[in-house]
């Protein structure tokens, strides 16, 4: 029993949804989560993020949603819609919550189901297959959308956020998701923790948008092309919409799912990645039922 209990914690750390309270941590314990990120059991429940609720008005930020990698075979037909049924399982202000006020969205005539996420969050990183599943389980009046955090300056999810939007601008976001992810946890060629891995990288020695540009080129993305729309206008005002629009689901931590910009839960509320799943299709029926 004692022999299992380092993997255990380990697994406990990387299912902890990344909040604003983790940028405040000192640095061994960022090494310690992004050590973890890659370990966790699909099954198992995570540590449920805070769940305040603001107020603030956003346009809706979201974007077209990312495929598992460039060699994916095309997707399969929708899932049939779902009947509502309510047995009383799923608990308004336990497992889910109401988003005040409800927030538009960008898709007229779709119920939206948005991630909240950040390729350098190591919660994110794990449940990364479950919102795969979560896109490809959804029925014909439902798309998936994402969202890019940017909360946590000194893991460098400003500039993850930046190349979420320049990748979707140059239509290479999806094809890159899963090599994104990649590159900082798996070759770290983007990670932003030192190269011993006790500790986050000084400001200077983060990975840049060049960095970046680097791993999109390998799906036809021009490196200067996507430097030069990195730093564009249009970027940054997406970037602005998208804070706003995080601020306005009151996300505290991701990964965050966020259902029609009415209602949002973590992986903690739901009870684990299984049940974020069938949580995710219940509010969709929800929606569709007008209930």
């Amino acid at each position: 029993m004692l022999k299992r209990l380092p993997f255990l914690c380990a697994a406990l750390l990387a299912l902890a949804a990344c909040s604003h309270d983790n940028g405040s941590n000192a640095q061994p314990a960022a090494a310690a989560t992004s050590s973890a990120a890659t370990t966790a059991p699909a099954t198992s429940s995570p540590t449920p993020a805070s769940a305040a609720t603001t107020t603030t008005p956003a346009a809706a930020a979201t974007s077209a949603a990312p495929s598992a990698s460039a060699a994916t075979p095309p997707p399969a037909p929708a899932a049939p819609a779902a009947a509502f049924v309510d047995n009383g399982k799923w608990v308004e202000g336990k497992n889910y919550f109401l988003i005040e006020p409800a927030q538009p969205t960008s898709h007229p005539g779709k119920i939206e189901v948005t991630e909240v996420f950040s390729y350098g969050c190591p919660s994110c990183n794990a449940f990364h297959a479950t919102a795969n599943q979560i896109a490809s389980s959804l029925p014909a009046d439902a798309v998936m959308t994402y969202v890019p955090a940017s909360f946590i300056p000194q893991e460098n999810w400003p500039l993850l956020q930046r190349a979420y939007f320049t990748a979707q601008a140059m239509d290479v976001a999806d094809k890159g998701n899963d090599a994104m992810y990649d590159a900082v946890w798996k070759t770290k060629e983007l990670s932003s923790m030192n190269a011993a891995g006790t500790g986050l990288k000084p400001a200077a020695a983060l990975p840049t948008i060049e960095d970046v540009a680097k791993v999109y080129a390998k799906f036809g993305a021009d490196p200067q092309q996507f430097v030069a729309i990195a730093n564009s206008f249009a970027v940054n005002i997406k970037m602005k919409r998208a804070d706003d629009l995080v601020k306005a689901y009151g996300v505290t931590g991701t990964p965050t799912m966020v259902i029609n910009g009415k209602y949002r839960f973590d992986v903690g509320n739901a009870g684990g990645y299984a049940q974020a799943v069938e949580l995710t299709q219940w509010l969709v029926a929800k929606e569709a039922a007008g209930k």
